[in-house]
């Protein structure tokens, strides 16, 4: 969404009491300006409200001219999804009631800075007013820099109700983990709505047809608070420059490093599968594969050690920096795809829906073995041999998208978890939460 405006122009409605419910995920950290949402309709305390996330990534709700509060925590973690209610109440007479915070269904009560004082009860605040809002950015169409990257899902306003967090989320029973309820019982009044219920849309699932409008693109993903599907991560990217967007799914690499990209998510056991578009080769030597641990050295690529293995783009293997003659070779728009089995120290790889060197996932024909692992644990992973390479790929770890196009015609996967272009090899998943636990 970091390119994307969602904006309605409300009628007006309760402007004492209402609340926001949403469950967000990042794809990088928050900084400076980094807006959930914002309401405007005049240049005064009256007239305009937003939630924000300061330089340090630290949640803020602010007027025109007075921060009511911003939060001692930071929110720094790209790989899981927080649930984000607030919840305005003005007719309260303790002033810290009338605007409170939840997190994962938990009050929050520590701020650096807290100013609630300053509202005064029973009195219309700048949200829920007739003039524009907009989720994921400011009022204005400007620069890029205020809005939201990442994804949201579930979002709910109520017009005129304040609810507490168990209307929009429980604890799970046997986790303890708080989850998300997807049919929640309540009210929404006249200018509240129900967006991102199951996909992108933003037509309004509640009774009142609130429709949003965007402006830029918005990308469906299976990726949701109940399964976390892999992207690459952006908190130990080894290369300096490396542009991360479409949700972490789509890496562009420099030419000043060749060392590894690898996913957020590491695996010990089980059976694997995603796929990897390469949009660009680059001038050098572009591969992809898996390995055992974050790169700790610019030459520390995919297939340079002997914790991990890489397919070539020139069709060779490479493990421990030398090379050996595999499959065959790939160029722009091959669509590359891993089978990694864990529990047999089994690797595969396809090209175009073709496992190479005769290869079958589902018995040991036409195998690499997977070397061992100082860590217990493996990523798959991008990286280039060369220091003047750089490339790009789009990965498809189960949201059925490379980028902003889905696949064309997808394939099979009896384990019903992710869409892929070719078929899933029988008692492979996707690399998500919920594959971990198949």
């Amino acid at each position: 969404m970091a390119s994307t405006l969602i904006q309605r122009t409300p009628s007006g409605g309760n402007r004492k009491k209402w609340t926001w419910s949403a469950w967000i995920k990042f794809s990088a950290v928050p900084s400076a300006n980094t807006y959930l949402w914002s309401g405007y309709s005049g240049s005064n305390n009256t007239g305009y409200l937003s939630a924000y996330f300061d330089n340090d990534s630290q949640l803020n709700i602010g007027a025109w001219t007075v921060v009511y509060f911003n939060t001692a925590r930071r929110f720094r973690d790209i790989n899981a999804w927080y649930h984000i209610v607030i919840v305005m109440d003005t007719a309260q007479a303790t002033a810290a009631n009338r605007l409170k915070l939840y997190v994962n269904g938990v009050e929050e009560t520590a701020f650096d800075s807290d100013s609630r004082s300053s509202i005064s009860q029973d009195s219309d605040m700048g949200y829920n007013s007739n003039g524009v809002h907009t989720i994921a950015g400011y009022q204005s169409s400007g620069s890029a820099n205020v809005r939201f990257d990442g994804i949201m899902s579930h979002v709910h306003f109520t017009d005129g109700y304040a609810y507490t967090p168990s209307a929009f989320g429980e604890t799970d029973a046997t986790t303890g983990e708080w989850k998300i309820n997807t049919s929640p019982s309540v009210s929404y009044g006249t200018t509240g709505y129900w967006i991102f219920k199951d996909d992108a849309g933003i037509t309004d699932q509640s009774p009142n047809s609130n429709n949003w409008t965007a402006t830029g693109t918005l990308t469906p993903t299976k990726d949701c608070p109940s399964n976390v599907f892999a992207t690459w991560n952006a908190l130990d990217n080894y290369y300096a420059s490396a542009t991360l967007t479409n949700g972490n799914t789509k890496v562009a690499t420099n030419s000043s490093a060749y060392s590894a990209t690898l996913t957020s998510l590491g695996v010990s056991s089980g059976k694997y599968y995603a796929e990897f578009k390469l949009i660009d080769k680059g001038s050098g030597y572009c591969q992809i594969g898996i390995k055992g641990k974050q790169p700790t050295a610019s030459s520390d690529g995919v297939g340079a050690g002997s914790d991990g293995l890489a397919y070539r783009r020139d069709g060779y293997k490479v493990l421990n920096g030398s090379s050996s003659t595999y499959g065959t070779s790939y160029d722009n728009n091959d669509i590359i795809g891993i089978a990694m089995d864990l529990d047999n120290n089994r690797l595969f790889f396809s090209k175009n829906g073709t496992f190479q060197n005769s290869g079958d996932p589902t018995s040991s024909t036409g195998a690499i073995t997977i070397p061992t692992s100082s860590s217990g644990f493996y990523f798959m992973g991008i990286s280039d041999e060369h220091n003047a390479g750089s490339n790009t790929w789009e990965a498809n770890f189960g949201n059925g998208y490379f980028g902003t196009t889905a696949v064309s015609s997808a394939g099979t996967n009896a384990s019903n978890n992710g869409i892929f272009e070719y078929d899933v090899p029988s008692g492979y998943t996707a690399l998500s939460t919920k594959g971990l636990n198949l």
